[in-house]
């Protein structure tokens, strides 16, 4: 058990540069909810609901966090500061990272019994600060939301959701190849949609261009097929 804790705080430790020493993390509200909720969620189990409740309501108002007793988290779980919401059919990963102020709800509250109501979260995904993770979404391995993200619907391995609603930016292949990058995304690759669509059309600009250049080039040689025509010989031929 010792053993077990050391190395969940080296694990804090490597993702937070704050820490001068692993008994400074042992004062994280973070730290204390999760060895709170593995107390509640065994009650839970047991089917000793009222004292799995007792214990998180505790563990709420000494840390901020409000984890459901039935949520299912991983392993070297760890939250960045407070006031995180993590709703019942929620199931976490192995080496998930959440910042302040994360919200992983609910969107069907009519139906509080059966079926997944939560999200489902990946080994190493990280969550920006102020995002919210809705309904039975699943959060692929890796991916990153972006600090007041929303995201609805299932998120591709590797990927980072920016926005209301979420949606993919695009990340440069060593920033996507690290291991842990804090704050959920990279500063240097913010997302700029105006950028982003000015890209996208100067791209289709190019690919117009190179294929303009190859049927004119096989207009000349003779070598243009009938499916291969473009409107503006078409409309020449008529003229003429």
């Amino acid at each position: 058990m010792l053993r077990n804790l050391i190395g969940y705080l080296d694990s804090v430790k490597s993702r937070d540069p704050a820490p001068r020493s692993r008994a400074e993390i042992l004062l994280y509200p973070g730290v204390w909810s999760v060895g709170f909720h593995r107390v509640a969620h065994g009650l839970y189990r047991a089917r000793l609901y009222f004292l799995a409740r007792a214990v998180n309501h505790f563990s709420r108002f000494l840390t901020g966090n409000d984890i459901h007793p039935g949520a299912r988290i991983g392993k070297r779980f760890f939250i960045d500061h407070g006031f995180t919401v993590i709703g019942e059919t929620a199931e976490i990963g192995d080496d998930v990272t959440l910042y302040q102020n994360v919200t992983l709800g609910g969107t069907d509250p009519a139906n509080g019994i059966a079926g997944k109501r939560h999200p489902t979260l990946a080994d190493g995904v990280i969550v920006g600060s102020g995002a919210q993770v809705l309904g039975p979404v699943h959060v692929g391995p890796r991916a990153r939301v972006g600090a007041n993200a929303v995201v609805t619907k299932d998120v591709p391995e590797g990927a980072t959701m920016v926005g209301i609603p979420a949606r993919q930016m695009l990340v440069d292949v060593t920033a996507y190849r690290r291991e842990f990058l804090p704050y959920g995304t990279p500063c240097s690759d913010c997302y700029d949609p105006e950028k982003h669509k000015l890209e996208q059309l100067q791209h289709e600009v190019e690919q117009l261009q190179k294929r303009l250049a190859e049927l004119l080039e096989r207009k000349k040689v003779g070598s243009l097929g009938p499916d291969d025509d473009i409107p503006l010989f078409r409309e020449r031929g008529r003229a003429s």
